[in-house]
């Protein structure tokens, strides 16, 4: 069974060191955000990365959604940052909107799917932010088999998932609601999912910029 790790109002050097060292050796944590539980492992990782695909059953090859702690931590992920991006994260980052920006070339087609793009959103949870500023970005799909209703507490990884995954951060309950809202930013703007952030809400932001018809 998974280790179970408690997360208090900022994370510790012990559990910095404990979770850093898990994803390193390609180990799957499951991680609170401002939603759902999430499954996170190194993105840069192949093998943590077919781990994770297992875990979740079959997704007809749907992209991984990434985490990041920071906005300097695109880099690492999208060779270059529109405008229009640098505009929405000021607006949204952190919260519930996931941009989706052009990947690296390097970056596994387990992640992108074999898009070519990576959906990518900084959580508003500081301290799982604290976290990944010394992980690096994570994956954070959601902690539940594909099908099943995602987790809200630990003790609804433990119980789904708690045989498969190595470690699960206990930051209490999470608030649930609505998803984060997916915009596409590759070869126009588009709503992929409209979720916590509304259409109404972006085109407030947007101004200039044309938002294509919800898909």
């Amino acid at each position: 069974m998974a280790t179970i790790l408690q997360l208090s109002s900022t994370p510790s050097p012990q559990l910095i060191h404990q979770v850093a060292q898990c994803l390193q050796e390609g180990g799957v944590v499951a991680v609170p955000t401002d939603s759902f539980y999430g499954l996170a492992v190194s993105p840069f990782n192949q093998g943590a990365l077919e781990r994770l695909m297992h875990i979740k059953g079959d997704r007809s090859h749907k992209p991984f959604p990434v985490l990041i702690g920071d906005p300097s931590q695109l880099t690492q992920l999208t060779e270059g940052i529109p405008d229009v991006a640098r505009t929405l994260m000021k607006k949204f980052w952190p919260g519930l909107l996931t941009l989706v920006l052009q990947a690296r070339s390097t970056l596994s087609p387990i992640l992108t799917g074999g898009q070519g793009t990576i959906g990518v959103r900084q959580p508003n949870d500081p301290r799982v932010c604290e976290l990944m500023k010394h992980t690096g970005p994570l994956t954070g799909t959601s902690a539940n088999r594909t099908g099943q209703s995602p987790a809200q507490s630990a003790e609804d990884v433990t119980q789904q998932l708690g045989s498969v995954v190595d470690l699960i951060v206990d930051g209490g309950p999470t608030p649930g609601g609505q998803p984060s809202t997916v915009l596409q930013l590759v070869n126009g703007l588009r709503v992929l999912r409209e979720g916590a952030v509304t259409r109404k809400q972006l085109a407030g932001i947007l101004g200039q910029f044309s938002l294509g018809p919800h898909e």
